[in-house]
């Protein structure tokens, strides 16, 4: 193929149902997540964040597999994380992530981190100061920009950007 050749990626899977613009899931934060103190390494917080917005897909009937075969690519264009209370090792927390659209070719989300379960049971306030009084422990935004198998910005595929 040359470079005025132009390229036709495969249609991309059609979603079985609507992708849904809200969702969360329970995490529970593993050892190798955690510094030496215990305590889910920043590093850690990107892959949950991933964790959110792919379930967002599959509850819709489709997975990232199943686009980047089609020759869809989503590339992260930006991530931003504010790390309000520590997250612990063996702490349970929900992920809630948001889609909201943002354009043609990228599309934004955003998430909460929630304690859910600390020391097997619920988190509470009143002893621990770590725990945070509305229960989120992080918020944080990421934007993906649609790119073709080149790495060239392509469109989203039209049942894949949110209405707000």
């Amino acid at each position: 193929m040359n470079r005025t050749d132009e390229y036709q990626p495969a249609q991309p899977p059609a979603p079985a149902y609507q992708i849904p613009t809200a969702g969360a899931i329970s995490v529970r934060v593993r050892y190798a997540e955690c510094d030496p103190m215990n305590v889910a390494h920043h590093a850690s917080y990107a892959p949950w964040l991933e964790m959110g917005r792919t379930e967002l897909l599959r509850e819709g009937g489709v997975s990232y597999a199943e686009l980047e075969k089609a020759g869809v690519f989503l590339v992260v264009t930006k991530l931003e994380i504010k790390y309000r209370r520590p997250i612990q090792y063996d702490d349970v927390i929900e992920v809630r992530t948001r889609a909201h659209e943002s354009g043609r070719i990228k599309i934004r989300h955003t998430y909460e981190l929630v304690l859910t379960e600390r020391l097997g049971a619920a988190p509470d306030i009143s002893t621990d100061p770590r725990v945070p009084i509305d229960g989120v422990c992080a918020v944080a935004s990421s934007e993906l920009a649609c790119v073709n198998s080149q790495g060239r910005p392509v469109p989203l595929p039209d049942w894949l950007v949110p209405g707000e």
